[in-house]
């Protein structure tokens, strides 16, 4: 029987896939279902947080969500907004550091603002990272750190030849997250969607059926049981014993 210590992985990220179905299949619309998510935002933070894990990363808004209804975009904008102030103080409460990664532009000023202020509010916390991917696309994250790492290069800060991965990894959106351990995707599909794309090299990837408005801490537990069931090489060989 194996002796292996039941690990909690210190980076997790989620793509929080299924409003829209959930709210489908219940005959609603589909903002009902962006609402109904709100209590699965809560609950797995907090179950994160109480578990160890020290980053948890949430998709909530890509760069390629501008291309759904506009009435849908307005929504989520607003939502996102009003679920900051409903749950940023019970997240201060549990120590949690809040901050946000992706692009600002096309943002309306009033949630940057709100960003702003949340980052701003929980930045001496101790406890937990909570990055909110928003307006956020692996691509974009890739684009923008090439952007200012050429900057530097074409004014004589750094050479090109001294560009490696530590480089690229130190200009990233979260350059203290740059690796993670176990991505996990609910709601069935079996895509990364354009997140993480540089920090996922490695990772574990865990999907799930569960529709997101349906997740719950059970299942984190199941995702962190099945991450502990894997064997990571990254790479390498595993002696057998």
């Amino acid at each position: 029987m194996s002796s292996k210590r039941f690990e909690i992985p210190d980076n997790v990220a989620i793509i929080m896939d299924g409003n829209g179905r959930w709210a489908t299949m219940r005959g609603l619309p589909r903002i009902e279902g962006h609402r109904a998510g709100e209590v699965a935002v809560r609950e797995t933070v907090l179950a994160a947080s109480d578990l160890g894990i020290k980053a948890l990363t949430l998709y909530a808004f890509s760069t390629e969500n501008w291309k759904r209804p506009a009435e849908e975009v307005r929504f989520l904008l607003n939502f996102n907004r009003e679920l900051l102030d409903r749950r940023v103080e019970e997240f201060h409460r549990n120590n949690v550091r809040i901050r946000f990664i992706g692009r600002r532009s096309r943002l309306p000023r009033s949630l940057v603002r709100k960003m702003e202020e949340v980052t701003e509010y929980t930045k001496h916390n101790t406890g937990m990272k909570l990055n909110v991917a928003f307006n956020y696309g692996g691509r974009a994250e890739l684009v923008d750190a090439v952007r200012v790492i050429a900057r530097m290069a074409s004014e004589g800060r750094i050479k090109p030849q001294a560009i490696n991965e530590r480089v690229i990894r130190s200009h990233l959106y979260a350059p203290d997250v740059a690796e993670y351990d176990l991505l996990i995707r609910t709601a069935g599909e079996q895509r990364i969607s354009n997140f993480l794309l540089w920090e996922i090299a490695y990772t574990e990837l865990y999907f799930t059926p569960v529709l997101w408005p349906d997740f719950r801490r059970e299942h984190l537990l199941e995702a962190i049981k099945e991450y502990n069931r894997r064997t990571r090489k990254f790479g390498g060989l595993v002696e057998e014993k």
